[in-house]
């Protein structure tokens, strides 16, 4: 198509929808700026998303000394709380969570699970279904001032306890009150869960992963007040800062790891293991301290007398440890940023020789990798324990799954799933154990983050890192289903409908989405780590997170927020159509000449190749006389007067308007459609004929007049054979079918497969390669939290 360029003083062509059609919006407006749904600035939380100068937050430190009994499985436990009132307000009770309570037959967790009966059922479901002859939760056996001799008044309900106090706690005061209690251990491939114990029936020993043992401080801050919502199992914890000191008392022959640092080392270590402990501290592999031959041979004792560790931690949120007979323990000291740290690993014989080579190496990565793109890890160690769930994550110390087959060959996925959840649940140390963020109301706050940062880290971990979340395209399932089976990112936890794609990967996603395609790498990186920065040992909610990377990178996100993390519509964006034009030079010779080629290359009508058949002459054949200056008239033959005319034109351009003549640009209206409902960036790449390709990012903002449909024109100097939107996949786009234009074929895949396949080998197997250490192992587990 062709149009004319027009001269007038003062008035300048719009190449545009009209700005009728551009100014209306479809339904809401999707860049309103985030008002109601964001709490208001205040001197503790300010409108930057830092902390304001009225900031304040509360501490419980504790002295926790408690026994393992390895004959019945259980923990018996006492521990001095001193809780300081670092708020402006007056308590006259105290809220501590029982997390543990969660096991009790009549908790709120098992009378609201829901399940449905089938025809045929297993023994396993029907067990699963009863779950009546287990009851793990906290026996509280006396709660009383320290030192006091009476007790104090207290009420449980379901997994949270209310201590009254016997006067009101003052702003800038503290009380220090004493807690003992009993529980027994559950089985965790029985009734699942964050910790517990699992049995190896070949050498009949027990690996203890031991976390949410004792009463724990609940958070009283100034969003929530007490932070005192339930626990049903899936929203996970909040909780306050403080110094733990914990005295483990456990059969002698077991080896124990905990949070913290080791403070009686000469009592519950050999001279030995003590010397390869401090060669490991410069070492640049991981040194074993204790070796394989040492837990092989403590499994086969029973020691009958018992041996008590110390830990202490400064300035963590929890605490959580591990203990077994079976442990190999090996160590590799780090330094960040000039601070010595010590990554270890603690595992059973039936992990090697998986966890021996990737465990530690995959905890020091993590460190390294997150301190430098958010705050230097601070914490004198980092811990990764094996054990039967899939992953959980405490200050300084994490459980972590994945073994290899019991000959010691192992699949890819059993290996990349190792290094993943060692370097997700490590990561955990910045997210929330740091950044000391709301689980039990904000999942994706510690999950999501963490997960994008756990991308980050598996791509420097090798080329090609196969990473399960980050990539946009991974997301597409997940936000191509129907919305009813989707929930806000910004939803409680425990109300979330698919946590792993919501909480996890949606998050994970967005940010990545930011980094690259919406903010850019230094802009996302700059404003991120200032995020961390500011919120690194307190307690943020979302509204700081959001309002900080908006203030230190100068972009407004509010769009953004409110379609990611507020709304449940996904990416589609269709190219409707384009339509080509080119300038009208008015140069008669160039103009006629195209008009002649084009009416030459017009192809004749049906009608008109049949006439040339069946009309052997015409009238004016037969009588030529009939003929006149018409049957010989060139109406494109270029006369003096069209030059004149031309000339004349072209004598009124100036240089610039001249040279627009003379380049005989393209100029392509390209329609775009809003079809997911999602504003997101419009990248266009341009494949011009002569096969040369140009990629345009053009800001979502481009959506901001109508959200649903607009109208883009893009000027070339060579002609474009084809148009197609997000090439490179940084959108999330859930349909690639209406991305082109001309329109292309996008295939699609579908299995063929044998009703009964059998288990194949993993190809270590297939090929006959066996690690040739002698350490064995047997089975997998797998899942991250």
């Amino acid at each position: 198509m062709r149009f004319r360029l027009l001269l007038a003083a003062g008035v300048a062509l719009a190449l545009a929808t009209p700005a009728t059609a551009q100014q209306t919006h479809s339904g809401t407006d999707k860049f309103a700026q985030l008002g109601t749904e964001l709490p208001t600035p205040n001197t503790y939380r300010t409108a930057s998303g830092a902390p304001g100068k009225d900031y304040w937050q509360q501490r419980a430190d504790y002295n926790i000394k408690v026994t393992l009994n390895d004959e019945n499985q259980s923990i018996t436990g006492t521990e001095d709380i001193t809780y300081t009132n670092l708020s402006p307000d007056r308590l006259s009770y105290l809220w501590l969570q029982l997390d543990a309570n969660i096991y009790h037959p009549q908790s709120m967790t098992a009378l609201t699970q829901t399940a449905e009966l089938r025809d045929r059922m297993s023994f396993q479901a029907m067990e699963y279904l009863q779950r009546t002859g287990f009851d793990g939760s906290f026996k509280i056996d006396d709660i009383r001032m320290k030192g006091g001799s009476k007790q104090l008044p207290h009420t449980i309900n379901y997994t949270m306890m209310r201590v009254d106090l016997p006067q009101p706690l003052a702003p800038k005061q503290s009380v220090t009150f004493t807690v003992k209690w009993h529980y027994t251990v559950n089985d965790q491939k029985a009734t699942g869960g964050r910790s517990g114990y699992e049995f190896f029936p070949e050498d009949k020993n027990y690996l203890y992963e031991i976390a949410q043992f004792y009463p724990r401080m609940a958070v009283y801050d100034d969003v929530n007040g007490w932070q005192h919502k339930q626990f049903l199992g899936q929203g996970e914890f909040t909780l306050p800062f403080g110094d733990y000191r914990v005295s483990i008392t456990a059969p002698a022959d077991h080896v124990v790891g905990a949070t913290g640092v080791l403070q009686n080392p000469d009592q519950v270590l050999t001279a030995t293991q003590r010397k390869r402990l401090e060669q490991a501290k410069n070492a640049k592999s991981p040194v074993v301290v204790v070796t394989q031959d040492e837990a092989t041979k403590a499994e086969q004792g029973r020691a009958k007398a018992t041996k008590t560790w110390v830990y202490a931690a400064k300035n963590v949120r929890d605490f959580a440890w591990a203990s077994s007979r079976k442990f190999i323990w090996d160590a590799m000291g780090l330094s960040i940023e000039g601070k010595p740290v010590m990554a270890m690993s603690y595992y059973p014989k039936e992990a090697n020789p998986l966890w021996g080579k990737y465990s530690t190496e995959s905890v020091a990565h993590t460190l390294r990798v997150y301190s430098r793109m958010t705050v230097p890890y601070q914490y004198p160690v980092a811990i990764s324990v094996h054990g039967p769930i899939g992953g959980m994550e405490y200050p300084m110390l994490c459980f972590n799954g994945y073994r290899p087959e019991k000959d010691g060959t192992y699949s890819a996925n059993t290996k990349y799933g190792l290094i993943s959840v060692v370097i997700h649940e490590v990561g955990h140390n910045f997210f929330p154990m740091i950044v000391n963020s709301d689980e039990r109301q904000w999942t994706w706050m510690d999950e999501g983050l963490n997960t994008f940062m756990q991308y980050l880290t598996e791509q420097e971990w090798e080329r090609g890192y196969p990473s399960r979340r980050g990539e946009p395209k991974d997301i597409v399932p997940y936000m191509s289903m129907a919305q009813n089976l989707q929930n806000p990112i910004m939803t409680n936890s425990e109300s979330v409908l698919q946590l792993g794609n919501n909480a996890y990967g949606k998050p994970a996603t967005a940010l990545n989405i930011l980094r690259e395609t919406v903010m850019g790498r230094e802009l996302f990186d700059f404003a991120f780590k200032t995020y961390a920065k500011r919120w690194a040992y307190k307690h943020p909610n979302p509204a700081d997170f959001f309002r900080s990377m908006e203030d230190a990178s100068g972009v407004d996100l509010d769009w953004f927020w409110r379609g990611w993390f507020y709304g449940t519509e996904h990416t589609d964006i269709s190219i409707e159509g384009v339509q080509w034009y080119k300038a009208d030079s008015k140069n008669p010779e160039i103009e006629n000449a195209r008009r002649r080629e084009e009416l030459n290359a017009a192809p004749q009508s049906l009608s008109q190749q049949r006439n040339l058949q069946d009309i052997k002459k015409t009238l004016v054949d037969d009588k030529p006389e009939l003929k006149d200056f018409y049957n010989s008239f060139d109406a494109l033959a270029v006369t003096d007067a069209d030059k004149a005319k031309y000339q004349k034109y072209v004598s009124g351009l100036n240089p610039e308007q001249q040279q627009i003549l003379n380049k005989g640009l393209n100029f392509y209206q390209v329609n775009l459609k809003n079809l997911g409902g999602l504003v997101m960036p419009v990248i266009i790449q341009m494949t011009y004929n002569d096969g040369t390709q140009e990629i345009v990012n053009i800001p979502a903002e481009i959506w901001r007049r109508n959200n649903a449909e607009v109208t883009k024109v893009f000027i070339t100097e060579k002609p474009v054979a084809s148009f197609t939107l997000d090439p490179l996949g940084q959108t999330a786009d859930t349909d690639l079918s209406n991305n082109g234009f001309p329109r292309k074929l996008a295939p699609s895949r579908f299995e063929l497969f044998q009703q009964q396949q059998q288990a194949q080998p993993n190809p270590m197997q297939q090929r006959n390669v066996s690690s040739q250490q002698p350490q064995q192992g047997g089975g997998t587990s797998g899942g991250t939290r």
